[in-house]
């Protein structure tokens, strides 16, 4: 089982690698706006799973500067998910709101509907 989804993972990451969509084209002065939103939100993930390599195309296309933290193989970041969001699944995008609070985003139809809905130009 593991040498099948040791395939899989390959195949996910090289079919995203080939067809890797485009961003959109903004002003400098957007783009450093939206940037700045951005440094706000952070993605945890596992590099092959095709739920976060979907989250991760709609940032492409949106142009958006995400961290993204690898929660299968970084074990700081897998403890600050369920620290923080309680639960060990991906994709999660953690959301720092201006007035302090965390909220954590799980369901990558979500987490898109949200970033396209945020950062549409």
């Amino acid at each position: 089982m593991a040498i099948i989804r040791a395939i899989l993972g390959a195949l996910i990451l090289l079919i995203d690698w080939l067809s890797t969509p485009r961003g959109v084209k903004r002003t400098p002065e957007r783009q450093t706006e939206i940037n700045e939103q951005t440094s706000k939100l952070a993605l945890y993930q596992y590099k092959a799973c095709p739920f976060c390599v979907k989250v991760r195309r709609a940032m492409k296309r949106q142009s958006l500067t995400i961290n993204t933290f690898d929660a299968k193989r970084d074990q700081a970041s897998k403890k600050a998910l369920l620290e923080g969001g309680g639960k060990l699944k991906v994709p999660c995008l953690k959301i720092e709101k201006p007035d302090g609070s965390v909220e954590w985003m799980y369901e990558s139809n979500d987490i898109i509907q949200y970033l396209n809905g945020r950062f549409a130009n």
